[in-house]
Formats: structure tokens, C-alpha cells, sequence
């Protein structure tokens, strides 16, 4: 009942990436490159700003399960003044690097403009982003998993429907025979940042108001309790430390990656950029069961139930590993008509299909790394998913793929190919970790 509206939200914004990833596409691959540059570096700080969010998240739905709502509320004070105070660090630090980011990653020319218009735009709505991750993890804390997906759903139309009006020109359309003149600003790459900055602003004005109005056991008065509380703050810093660290460590790694990629030419960047985003149907419905896990482990062990602690994280693994395991397969099969949605060059469909049916066979091990990590995090225990992503990125995926690419001249293909081989090795010992059984213990240390 918590995993199948992150599942339906998860597919909900795959699809919605789809169609954005699609309509910059069909403006060419220096377009695609444009934002694919830009990437990296927003899902490292997003990844960074999730993993806060999480933890007030965890902390909270730990004191639900104990049935101490007075510590509840003072919970949420604290993670929106941490949202007050890291919005105006992130969006001063992202305006700040948007001029000099695909200069250091080294994109071609013709890709720079673009580039940079698009980060100063999504860098503009970052209060927002941040306030939707931090929210959004509150309330699903409280098992409300339903109303994140409203919001999203919402936004993401709205994401939609300004790409459609701000990225293309006026034009000409025909449908059903009928033919009519639809307006548009033929912005381009500027447009599908204005777009996406839009629906992130109104996505954190919903789920901030469902927060704070919304009767549930989140809710608190807006007197009093808003200084800083260091105990809270510190608990929040535990668990949400070494979980920012293995986003920082997966993002950088991917940052890195990007910059291995564009030495191999801009076909292979876009193609880097729209598999790695066709891979997200695989993995993004999946991680409905990671969050299900977290607020389940987390207010069982609050409540001092162990066994069905364990009951649950076994439960949402055996789900997760099944329907990663499926898509995958799917993603196997249909992988020229993924990479076909998202642009008509025939080069990037060829590579961009090669790579996925590579990846495909490291799915169920993709699949227990993440549910995992969700099972881990619940239970306080955030050091070790951490220190495995930092083993499987750069010592299993980059080395290998530096020396492969940098040295020997091979191309997309043997990145991949190492991509693979630290989704297996992750998957594996995150298993090792879950059923030796200490991370129950993890709260107490």
C-alpha cells in the first residue's frame, strides 16, 4: 500500500522524462548535449539535498512508530529551517558554476550557450527543488505516500505542456485531419529549462502546503520551537552524512564518466545521456519499494518491533528484485524503440540500444542495491551503502573504464560494460550486509 503510489509516481515521471528528453532531442544532438552536460551535476546536488531530506524523513517516522508526536513536530521545524538555510547556499553555488561547468567537462563549442542557459535556469527554482525533497520525504514518512504523487503528477503536466509551448516555434499541426496553427516560443533548450524551473516551483508550493495544512501527524503550530536544535540537527547529520556522501560519490562518478564519454565524440554523449535516461524505466518504479522499505523499517524498529522490521525488508526486496528483474528484460528487447522515442539519429539510436542490452543483465543486482539501501537507511545504517557505492564507482567502474577509454581507445560500449560490473558487485554486498542482520543495530551506536 506505501510502495504502489511511489511506483505509479516513479513511472509517472520515467514516462514525463521520456517525452522531455524526446522534444530536446528532436533539436539535434547538440541540443541533447546541452543538457545531458548539465546532468550529472544536478543529480549530484539533488542527490546530496535528498539524502537530508531523508534523514529528518527517517528520524521522523522513527518517533511515529514510538508515538512521540511532540518530538514529531519539533523534527519538521528543524528540516525546514535546514531547507531555508541550504537554498541559499545551493542556488548561489549553482549560478556560480553555471558559465564555467561544460568548459571543465569540455564540450564542444557549439554546446556551450546552451548549456549554460540551461543550469542559470534550474538553478533559479533550486529553493523550491529542495523544498519538494525535503517535504516530500515528511510526508512519506507519516506513510502518506499519495499525495507526493499528486503533486507530481501535476507538476510533471505542467512540465509538459511547457515544453511543448516554449521549446518549439509556431507551427503548423494536424491531428485527426484537422489542421490548426499552435503557438510556441521556439526557445529550444532555454525553453525546456523555463519549463522545468516552472513545474518545480509549483511542485514545491503543493507539497509545502500539504505539509503544513494537511491534518496528519506532521502537522505542528508555526509558534514557537524554530531555533536551531543541535540534538535533532545532529541525528539528522548521522544519517544523512554518509547517505550524501554515496550520492556525492555516484554523482561525481557519473560527472566523471560524462567527461570520459565526451573524449569519445558528441554521438556518444548523447547517447550516454538519452540510455541513461531510457535505463530510468527500469530502475525508478523500483525504488517505491526502497522508500516503502525506509518508512516501514523505521517506524517498526521505532515501535520496537524487530521481526516485523525484518518481515517487511524482506518483503519489499523480494518485490523489487521481481519487477526490476522484468523491466529489465524489457528494457532487453525494446531497446532500439527506447532510444528511437528520443531522437531520430540513426547513430545515437545504434549505440545508445547497444549499450542498454548490456546493461540489462545487471538489473536484479541493480534492483537489491537500491531496495537495500532504502531497508539500510530506515534502520539509521547508512555508513555501509556508502562505503559500497564508493568501491563499485571507482574502483570497479571508473578505473576500469579510464584505462579502457583514456589508453586502449575503446568507446561507449566498454564504459557500460563497466557499469556493469559495479552494479553486481554493489548488489552483492549490500546483500552480504542485509542478511548478516546488524543493521538493526545501527540506531543504538
Amino acid at each position: 500500500m506505501l510502495a504502489w503510489p511511489v511506483i505509479l509516481d516513479q513511472t509517472f515521471q520515467t514516462l514525463v522524462n521520456y517525452v522531455d528528453s524526446a522534444m530536446v532531442g528532436s533539436l539535434g544532438a547538440s541540443a541533447t548535449a546541452a543538457v545531458a552536460v548539465n546532468m550529472s551535476t544536478i543529480w549530484l546536488v539533488n542527490g546530496m539535498m535528498y539524502a537530508f531530506g531523508a534523514a529528518f524523513g527517517v528520524l521522523a517516522a522513527r518517533q511515529i512508530g514510538a508515538r512521540n508526536l511532540p518530538e514529531v513536530q519539533r523534527i519538521v521545524k528543524q528540516a525546514l529551517l535546514a531547507v531555508l538555510a541550504s537554498s541559499v547556499v545551493v542556488t548561489i553555488a549553482m549560478n556560480g558554476i553555471a558559465s564555467s561547468l561544460p568548459i571543465w567537462i569540455g564540450v564542444g563549442e557549439q554546446v556551450v550557450p546552451d548549456a549554460i542557459i540551461y543550469m542559470r535556469y534550474i538553478a533559479l527554482a533550486y529553493p523550491f527543488t529542495i523544498t519538494f525533497m525535503y517535504c516530500a520525504n515528511l510526508i512519506r514518512s507519516s506513510g502518506d505516500t499519495r499525495s507526493p504523487l499528486i503533486c507530481n503528477i501535476i507538476t510533471n503536466i505542467v512540465n509538459v505542456v511547457g515544453n511543448f509551448l516554449l521549446i518549439f516555434p509556431t507551427r503548423t499541426l494536424s491531428v485527426a485531419g484537422i489542421e490548426f496553427v499552435m503557438p510556441g516560443a521556439g526557445l529550444g533548450v532555454k525553453g525546456a529549462a523555463i519549463s522545468t524551473a516552472i513545474a518545480t516551483t509549483l511542485s514545491g508550493m503543493i507539497v509545502l502546503s500539504v505539509l503544513l495544512i494537511r491534518k496528519s501527524p506532521l502537522k505542528s503550530t508555526t509558534r514557537g520551537g524554530w531555533r536551531p536544535d543541535i540534538r535533532i540537527l545532529r541525528q539528522a547529520l548521522r544519517i544523512g552524512a554518509p547517505l550524501a556522501l554515496e550520492r556525492a560519490t555516484l554523482s561525481l562518478g557519473q560527472i566523471t564518466l560524462t567527461v570520459l564519454v565526451t573524449h569519445i565524440g558528441t554521438i556518444a554523449l548523447a547517447a550516454h545521456h538519452l540510455a541513461i535516461t531510457a535505463e530510468s524505466i527500469t530502475y525508478m518504479p523500483v525504488s517505491g519499494f526502497s522508500i516503502a522499505a525506509t518508512t516501514l523499517v523505521a517506524q517498526s524498529l521505532g515501535a520496537e518491533k524487530r521481526d516485523l522490521a525484518l518481515k517487511f525488508a524482506k518483503r519489499c526486496l523480494g518485490y523489487g528484485v521481481v519487477l526490476m528483474t522484468i523491466t529489465g528484460a524489457g528494457m532487453f528487447i525494446f531497446a532500439r524503440e527506447l532510444m528511437a522515442f528520443f531522437t531520430a539519429d540513426a547513430q545515437v539510436i545504434a549505440l545508445g540500444a547497444g549499450v542498454l542490452r548490456i546493461e540489462a543483465f545487471a538489473e536484479p543486482f541493480f534492483a537489491i542495491s537500491i531496495v537495500t539501501s532504502g531497508i539500510l537507511r530506515g534502520a539509521g545504517d547508512t555508513k555501509w551503502p556508502f562505503i559500497f557505492s564508493l568501491i563499485g564507482m571507482w574502483a570497479v567502474r571508473l578505473l576500469p573504464a579510464s584505462i579502457l577509454i583514456l589508453v586502449f581507445g575503446f568507446g561507449l560500449k566498454a564504459a557500460w560494460s563497466c557499469m556493469v560490473a559495479d552494479l553486481v558487485v554493489r548488489g552483492v554486498l549490500n546483500i552480504l550486509r542485509f542478511t548478516r542482520g546488524h543493521w538493526m543495530d545501527s540506531w543504538k551506536q
